[in-house]
């Protein structure tokens, strides 16, 4: 992958007609930094680097994706604004200038802004839309105008677009059924989750000395501590658990929710068997060496830690939320999945689990669509690119693969 190399630039180079340039992928992000996007670019971006190409991350002022300590040859460029929308005219010289040959952007705001840019820059380079989670879910909580502005939108605007991306069939129905979009028009694409070497690599235990019990298995949930996780379920589910067999419960993340979590284990009498030990930078040793995951989300567009879990050889159960869970376990082939919210059926899908896992080898055959490289070729297909040795493969725009 080379030295790292990471160039932060602004753009403002003047506008000087010139080809589009066959080698360069331009990225337009912003993020939490700690997002499903952040981990996409995280894996992405040094993958297209390493084929070749010459990256550049577009980035809005003071938001993600971080890409501190990654080892590839990425030029950063800060668009010079902590609002996106006030990112629009340095991104129409960044296009007008450099001339990509291809631009992806995720979240429908940047998505618009991306698409608004290249009308205006009056460029050649292609247009690769990313939406990231199954948008009905993530509107239900939304208010009317903001509903009915993204709808309107993904509707009105995204078929201009050269590719529209998720990273789930459930997604890619969800958002052809809510807006109307043509669900031709929509691909389907498996994120870069794992590296290769997950799948191979022995990992130590973490010093928690619960994962040094062998007499009371651990259950593991990972995730922000809010409302989409519904951890308040995993912690109705667990009670039940625990009320038959000896077991604890550890939910690493970060959020708001973790005082309410922390009184309801204490309501439920669990409060001694319930650990949450907040954010883990590096979950991994976390996710391989605990008995069980166990995860409980009302919505998703995927899935990644669910993904992580299986490629570590980890058992798991599921809720069988819109959408991923159920593409990524096949249909309860590799893990069991319950209705969102049914704490009893979580509670005997643990047990049978923890009674009966499946081998860890299968359990890998799962994540295996999900490594980075695998994924890499899928994305660069979608782009109309290859890598450089193979040359490109200029595609129909709306052909699917």
């Amino acid at each position: 992958m080379g030295a790292i190399s990471n160039v932060t630039t602004k753009a403002t180079s003047p506008f000087v007609p010139s080809m589009i340039d066959p080698q360069r992928i331009a990225l337009f992000f912003s993020t939490s930094g700690h997002s499903g996007v952040d981990r996409v670019a995280k894996h992405l971006i040094p993958a297209l680097a390493g084929r070749g190409y010459r990256v550049d991350l577009l980035k809005v002022r003071n938001h993600g994706p971080d890409l501190t300590g990654t080892r590839a040859r990425v030029r950063v460029v800060d668009l010079g604004h902590r609002q996106t929308y006030a990112c629009l005219p340095a991104l129409i010289r960044y296009l007008r200038s450099e001339r990509p040959f291809v631009l992806l952007s995720d979240k429908d705001r940047v998505n618009r802004i991306a698409l608004l840019a290249r009308s205006l820059a009056g460029v050649d380079s292609r247009l690769v839309l990313r939406f990231g989670t199954t948008l009905s879910a993530n509107l239900a909580s939304r208010g009317v105008f903001e509903r009915w502005l993204q709808r309107w939108s993904i509707a009105r605007l995204y078929p201009f677009a050269d590719r529209i991306v998720v990273p789930s069939v459930g997604a890619a129905d969800d958002m052809a059924s809510y807006t109307g979009l043509n669900r031709g028009l929509i691909q389907v694409l498996p994120s870069p989750v794992v590296p290769e070497s997950v799948f191979e690599t022995a990992i130590l235990r973490p010093r928690h000395p619960w994962f040094h019990d062998p007499a009371s298995p651990l259950i593991l949930g990972a995730g922000e501590l809010g409302s989409r996780k519904d951890f308040e379920t995993l912690l109705r589910g667990f009670a039940l658990l625990r009320a038959k067999r000896r077991c604890r419960l550890m939910i690493i993340g970060r959020g708001r929710g973790r005082d309410r979590l922390l009184a309801l284990a204490q309501d439920l009498g669990i409060a001694d068997e319930v650990a949450l030990p907040g954010f883990i930078a590096k979950p991994y040793p976390y996710l391989a060496h605990a008995d069980l995951f166990a995860f409980t989300s009302r919505w998703e567009g995927l899935g990644f830690v669910l993904i992580e879990a299986l490629a570590l050889g980890t058992p798991v159960v599921s809720t069988d939320c819109p959408s991923g869970p159920r593409e990524i376990l096949q249909a309860g082939r590799y893990g069991r999945l319950i209705p969102v919210g049914d704490e009893a059926a979580l509670a005997d899908a643990m047990a049978a689990t923890l009674q009966a896992p499946l081998p860890a080898e299968q359990l890998k055959e799962a994540a295996r669509p999900y490594a980075i490289e695998a994924a890499t070729d899928a994305y660069l297909s979608a782009m109309g690119l290859a890598s450089p040795a193979s040359g490109l493969l200029r595609q129909d725009a709306c052909r699917q693969q």
